[in-house]
């Protein structure tokens, strides 16, 4: 892991280095990411070319002690090993939107062969990423996108729309489309829960669910302590609150331990993304009835495999390049440079046993 012992003096020369070559933290378009881009669209790929042997690859989580994103960076770096690549986690303590700078200019000074992120916000961490693709280190944003010039591909869990729309039809079904609700979720800046939540809004304008109002979103910053008191704080301030999404899985844990253990156990419904080993005393117990998530072991080890294939020259993140992801299959880089892992699935007290993550 980066040395948590860096001197403040370091960590400012080490962006006053990425603002003189890119523009710490900025977005314009023509500055040295915009250049890599460019450079990448005039660049050929060639799918046959063999994986290059002893790639460095490091992931950057949106904080090192996320349950969650634990599970997918291990999936990550066991898949690398798996294609003779050394692969590592690092990353900060907390998921401000700053945090990730410094640990991306270190990166760039070790000569990564590719960093993979979940950005904590799409702009703050510009900058630096667009100065490692100035020097030919491989950008893939997973599970949080960057904004689109800062990176070559985006490893999405599942259709962002499907994510955001489905969440509200399965609390609406449950709720018999009746009702006040909330959202818990991360931080106010994380690129996949604010494209989720815009797709829940939308949804939400259908004449359908004209009963049911969205009266608030909590951010919990993705801190169990937070999101626990954002929870409670939420069934304070609305006391004719019948629902909760939580699209973050440090979220919808918290939620679950403070409803269970309190009056509105079997009056509010909570719903979102969670994990099954976070989930299964809760669903247990009746505290929540369904969730849904992806296999995040999946989802890390795409991300390897991608980072990989950029790195080898396989593809360029170019729409409608294609290349294989172990015995995941084969996967086709889409709009935007996007690469989508599948479809979520949903968890009940039917099925979650059957699932160990």
């Amino acid at each position: 892991m980066c040395a948590k012992s860096r001197t403040l003096a370091a960590t400012a020369a080490a962006c006053a280095l990425a603002l003189a070559v890119a523009g710490c933290g900025g977005t314009t378009k023509n500055s040295a990411g915009s250049d890599a881009k460019q450079q990448a669209a005039g660049a050929t790929a060639h799918p046959d070319a063999p994986l290059k042997k002893g790639l460095k690859i490091a992931f950057l989580p949106k904080q090192i002690n996320n349950p969650y994103e634990k599970i997918v960076d291990d999936a990550g770096i066991a898949a690398a090993k798996g294609f003779a690549a050394t692969a590592k986690e690092v990353g900060p303590s907390d998921a401000k939107a700053s945090s990730q700078v410094s640990y991306i200019n270190t990166l760039i000074q070790q000569r990564q062969n590719a960093i993979l992120i979940a950005a904590n916000d799409p702009n703050a961490v510009c900058g630096p990423l667009k100065q490692a693709m100035r020097q030919d280190i491989k950008v893939v944003a997973y599970d949080s996108d960057t904004a689109k010039d800062c990176r070559q591909l985006f490893i999405n869990q599942a259709s962002s729309e499907e994510i955001g729309r489905s969440q509200v039809r399965h609390l609406a079904q449950q709720l018999h489309y009746k009702g006040e609700i909330a959202i818990l979720s991360a931080t106010e800046n994380a690129t996949n829960q604010n494209t989720w939540i815009g797709f829940m809004k939308d949804e939400l304008k259908k004449p359908k669910y004209k009963d049911m109002k969205l009266v608030k979103v909590a951010y919990g910053d993705d801190d169990d302590q937070k999101s626990f008191q954002e929870t409670q704080g939420l069934l304070k301030a609305y006391p004719n609150l019948k629902g909760i999404i939580s699209p973050t899985t440090v979220g919808i844990a918290a939620a679950a331990r403070y409803i269970s253990s309190s009056s509105y156990k079997g009056k509010v419904v909570l719903n979102g993304l969670g994990t099954p080993n976070q989930m299964r005393k809760f669903v247990k117990d009746g505290t929540v009835e369904q969730f849904a998530l992806w296999d995040p072991k999946n989802l890390g080890r795409l991300g390897a495999y991608a980072a990989a294939a950029l790195a080898s020259g396989r593809i360029t993140g170019a729409e409608g390049e294609k290349f294989k992801a172990g015995d995941l299959g084969e996967y086709t880089v889409g709009k935007d440079g996007e690469v989508i892992l599948g479809p979520p699935t949903v968890f009940d007290a039917k099925n979650i046993d059957e699932y160990d993550f």
